[in-house]
Parts: C-alpha cells; structure tokens; sequence
C-alpha cells in the first residue's frame, strides 16, 4: 500500500505518534488563540525548518504550493475587494480598490491555513499511518474506527499510484493522455480501471480482515512496537494542559 509517509531516521520520525498529534493540537489551538498578526507566521518558519531537519521539506512546500496558493490568492483578492467597506482603507491598485482591513484578514486567514496544513503534512510524512493507528487503538481507540481511519489515510496517495499505474499501461498501449484535448478523452478509459480495481480491492481487504479473525473479540498482538519514554509522556501531559489553558483563557477573554 502506498501513504504519504516519507521513511526517516530523523528526530520527528522517532516521536511517539500521539506526542505528534499533541503537538498538532497545541498548534491548532495556539494559532486561533494568541494574539498578533505574526504569530502563525512564526509558526509556519518553525514548522519548515523540523520539514528540513526530518528530509521532508521539498515535497511538503510542493503540497503545500499547489493547494495553499490558489486559495490564498482568491482569498487576497475577494476579501481585498469585497470587504464592508465602512471605516476601511482604501488602497487603490489600478483599476481595482482594495481595503487594507480586507487584505489583513486575507492574511490571517490565509497564514492559519498554512500553519494547519503545514503541521497536519507534517505528520502524515513523518509518521507511519499504520503507527499512528496502532498508537490510537492502544488507548482505548475502537479496532473497527482505527482501521476506517487506516484506510483513510491511505486511499487517496494508494488511488493515485493506481491511476498512475492505469496511465502508464495506456500510454504503452498506443492511448494518447497527455496532449490538449487527448487528456480529457484520456480520462474516459482510467475511469472504469480505476473503479474496478477498487472494489476488488475492497473486496481483498475484507477476505483479508475476516481470515485474521480481525472483529473477533479478546486482545490483540501486532507486529510494531512504538517506543516512549517518560520524557515523552510528560511533554504530552504539558501540551494537553496548554490546550486546555489557551481554550480557557480564550474563553475568559470572550465573556469578559
């Protein structure tokens, strides 16, 4: 099966999976609740510069590029021209006028999205998702919702390298895909391939599912083994309460 994880020896890729996902949360919260314009912005450097440390960092900015760009964009140029205009400052930009309060909440939008996309990539290409399951369901996580969120986290990069696959074995045969309006009409014959062997591999799934006896009850025994340490535990142990301290001073700051 093909996931979006990137084999590594690197400090990120040593972390227990749920001290990852705590720092995640921690980010998630951090970025809507502290104060300031540059703060998800400082984030975001940090976040590149563990990308760098753990040799993901080229194909996480290339995500990161062809998803967050065009959002931001389009973001930057309605807010820019669309926003209320009572008490707005007016930038004027050829033929168009734009509102400086339009463009900073541009920014901060925009900037939020990277950080959560950026941190949630992060993980996925540091983190095995079979790990980040078997973590899961060693806390109390139901069998049958960790496999759901197994298969999640691998369908979309295992259909990609499918339709790949499916292409590839076209362009072999003589089926031009890749030229003007041959590409649309290339999409008509990786339809039905790319269907079909997706539900024959579902039905591989559940033949495999049933012969390990998988929804029977009783524990379990699993071929990984996560490795944690005290140190670990405690670094999630002060994340969760600095979530549970930025929601609740959030919340004084809102019914004050």
């Amino acid at each position: 099966m093909q996931s979006s994880f990137t084999p590594g020896n690197s400090f990120l890729h040593r972390l227990h999976p749920l001290t990852k996902l705590a720092a995640v949360l921690l980010m998630l919260v951090a970025i809507y609740v502290l104060p300031g314009e540059w703060g998800p912005l400082a984030l975001f450097v940090f976040i590149v510069a563990l990308a760098f440390a753990s040799g993901v960092a080229g194909s996480l900015l290339r995500t990161l590029l062809r998803v967050i760009l065009p959002l931001a964009f389009s973001l930057f140029l309605i807010q820019g021209i669309l926003f209320p205009p009572a008490n707005a400052t007016p930038l004027p930009l050829g033929p168009l006028t734009l509102t400086r309060e339009g463009l900073l909440f541009a920014y901060i939008v925009s900037t939020r999205l990277l950080v959560m996309s950026a941190m949630v990539l992060l993980l996925l290409r540091t983190t095995h998702p079979a790990d980040l399951v078997y973590a899961l369901t060693e806390r109390g996580l139901p069998r049958s919702i960790g496999y759901i969120l197994l298969v999640t986290l691998q369908i979309i990069p295992d259909m990609s390298a499918r339709a790949t696959a499916i292409l590839e074995a076209q362009r072999s045969r003589g089926l031009e895909t890749q030229r003007g309006l041959f590409r649309f009409r290339g999409l008509v014959p990786l339809i039905s391939p790319l269907v079909v062997g997706a539900l024959v591999d579902v039905e591989e799934r559940a033949m495999a599912l049933e012969s390990r006896a998988y929804t029977a009850p009783g524990p379990k025994t699993s071929l990984r083994q996560l490795t944690d340490s005290g140190a670990q535990r405690v670094a999630r142990l002060v994340m969760l309460l600095a979530v549970v301290a930025l929601l609740g001073w959030q919340g004084y700051r809102f019914f004050a």
